[in-house]
């Protein structure tokens, strides 16, 4: 159980920490000037924390595996994130008009770096407990 918590908390915080940086400074200009017309002047703060919660959560259950091989896992959250923000980009593509093809193949890229690296993070954090 201290390992699933520990590995928990490094992936809830490395990806809080690299989507900060992404969405706070390196993306922002992308954002707002593909979809700065949708975007509140404000996040939805609770939402977002809920995001942030839940992500990890899907890391741990699909990607960080006990007697998985470190290979595996960082293909299968290379994955996972891959999967998940495909279809949010996807999603938005056919539903909303004028949502950039440009900004969501960047996000796709985007979360599938995320998930890898904190799928990395989550699986060094299980092991060393272990």
């Amino acid at each position: 159980m201290k390992s699933i918590l520990l590995a928990y908390g490094a992936a809830l915080t490395v990806m809080a920490v690299l989507d900060a940086a992404w969405l706070g400074f390196i993306a922002k200009p992308l954002y707002q000037q593909g979809i700065g017309h949708l975007m509140a002047d404000k996040p939805n703060i609770p939402v977002a924390v809920l995001f942030y919660l839940l992500f990890p959560i899907g890391l741990m259950v699909f990607v960080v595996q006990p007697d998985r091989a470190w290979s595996a896992t960082l293909a299968a959250a290379a994955m996972y994130g891959f999967f998940t923000y495909a279809t949010y980009d996807l999603s938005n593509l056919a539903t909303l008009r004028g949502w950039p093809v440009s900004l969501a193949a960047i996000d796709i890229a985007w979360g599938t770096f995320i998930s890898t690296v904190t799928g990395a993070a989550a699986k060094f954090a299980f092991d060393a407990v272990r």
